[in-house]
């Protein structure tokens, strides 16, 4: 895996200072909120007190706020394929994406990032369709960065990440409900 690249993290679109608090420390944050735009002054106070807390902060779908703040990187989801994030300012910016198919494995490649989320790997209610470990594993195959798994982890599934070709995982409910990494393990 790249160095300094975590393993774990966890989507937020609302800053909940002691939820954030509690989480395990090598969880890193991605702040995507796609229904409002973003507001600069949240964002720097997002990573300061990611930075006070030794999490690492990645903002989604938005380069040009990640050159100008600085931040530790950008996050680029499956439906951008627009190629900005070759112009990021400071090469110590790591880009990250996700995909759901090899179209979009390949956009991501186009696109530089340095770890590809692939998801759904298990059953989620907004979507018909999820790979399952037979698919991810396939899809996973050929790739030369590091993947996570991402959508649907659970308590009942969470024992199947250890077969899948992944380096780690993404997730919003099951680490927003234990906040620790170690169940993995």
């Amino acid at each position: 895996m790249h160095d300094n690249l975590p393993k774990f993290f966890y989507f937020i679109n609302e800053f909940d200072k002691e939820h954030i608090r509690k989480l395990d420390k090598k969880i890193a944050i991605i702040y995507r909120n796609y229904s409002e735009k973003y507001d600069e002054k949240k964002i720097l106070k997002i990573k300061k007190f990611c930075k006070l807390n030794r999490l690492k902060f990645f903002l989604a779908n938005s380069v040009a706020i990640v050159n100008k703040l600085n931040l530790d990187g950008v996050y680029i989801p499956s439906f951008n394929r627009d190629l900005s994030s070759l112009k990021l300012k400071n090469k110590n910016i790591k880009i990250i994406g996700s995909a759901h198919n090899l179209k979009e494995i390949s956009q991501k490649n186009k696109q530089g990032v340095e770890l590809i989320f692939i998801s759904p790997v298990f059953k989620i209610n907004k979507s018909k369709n999820h790979l399952g470990v037979t698919k991810f594993n396939f899809l996973t195959k050929n790739i030369k960065c590091q993947t996570i798994a991402l959508g649907g982890i659970n308590s009942k599934n969470i024992k199947k990440i250890k077969i899948l070709n992944c380096s780690g995982i993404a997730s919003i409910s099951f680490i927003k409900k234990y906040g620790k990494v170690n169940l993995i393990n």
